[in-house]
């Protein structure tokens, strides 16, 4: 599943190329989670202003209305000028004069969604519950410690959830609590000051180093200009169940916390 280091590297890889542009025609395919929310022919001559984020949204900002954006579980964007006829696979495409933005999404659990506004109550159904954006200013330290507090559950699931913080997924959560040397189970509400601030910070340079590695591609992920990601390559615990740890050489254990896969080091991560 793309999680927020993969949309914003979709994000980066081509918002500069489609801003200015001029819808020229809009395609749907099968249907995707919800419905578009207009006539496709309602977007035909808005101009592409901005292409922002939040949480693993992508929030297409056009010279009147929004277009929201969900990967999904198995989505992926391609912006180009030429691309190749459509696929089976291709659930929506949005010409424009720059190019061909094109969601492809076997599983069809993604979203396009259209808006007049962000504060319609269709897109703060989708967008008020997430929590602190990691990659922001606003991802501060006292309030990430004031949210931990409330929560009982363990930290990994915790994190999952996104209502304290959004976007660390499961590989970016395991990678997380590994650098700041925090057992996957333990409770967030438990966790000391001092250990809140070292995962605070590992965070943030966790999901910093994913997008500069273009994401992972575990499966077949890859940026709207089609390049994969290579942060896998670099995993510390992720995947590497029966593996040395890197810093101590115990081998790293798997077990399952909510039906997901959670990868550890027993010793570098004993509380």
């Amino acid at each position: 599943m793309p999680e927020l280091p993969e949309v914003e590297v979709t994000r980066l890889s081509f918002v500069e190329r489609i801003r200015g542009a001029t819808v020229v025609s809009v395609h749907t395919g099968k249907p995707l989670r919800w419905p578009l929310g207009c006539e496709a022919a309602k977007l035909v001559g808005r101009q592409v202003h901005s292409v922002g984020r939040r949480g693993k949204y992508l929030l297409l900002e056009f010279s009147q209305g929004w277009l929201l954006l969900h990967l999904g579980m198995s989505g992926s964007l391609r912006f180009a000028k030429d691309l190749p006829a459509a696929s089976a696979h291709d659930h929506f495409e949005l010409v424009t004069t720059l190019g061909t933005l094109r969601l492809n999404d076997p599983r069809r659990f993604g979203a396009v969604i259209y808006v007049d506004s962000l504060v319609e109550p269709q897109a703060l159904k989708l967008l008020s519950r997430l929590g602190m954006e990691p990659l922001s200013e606003s991802f501060d330290l006292q309030r990430f410690q004031v949210e931990l507090r409330r929560h009982t559950a363990a930290i990994k699931q915790v994190l999952l959830a996104g209502e304290v913080v959004v976007g660390v997924g499961n590989i970016y959560a395991s990678e997380a609590l590994f650098m700041a040397c925090i057992q996957p189970t333990t409770r967030a509400a438990s966790l000391s000051k001092p250990r809140m601030a070292r995962l605070h910070a590992a965070i943030r340079d966790v999901l910093a180093r994913a997008v500069e590695t273009g994401g992972s591609t575990l499966r077949d992920f890859s940026s709207a200009a089609g390049q994969a990601g290579y942060f896998q390559l670099e995993a510390m615990v992720y995947g590497r169940a029966g593996l040395p740890c890197k810093i101590c050489n115990t081998p790293i254990k798997m077990l399952r916390q909510g039906q997901r896969s959670t990868f550890y080091c027993p010793t570098c991560q004993k509380r």
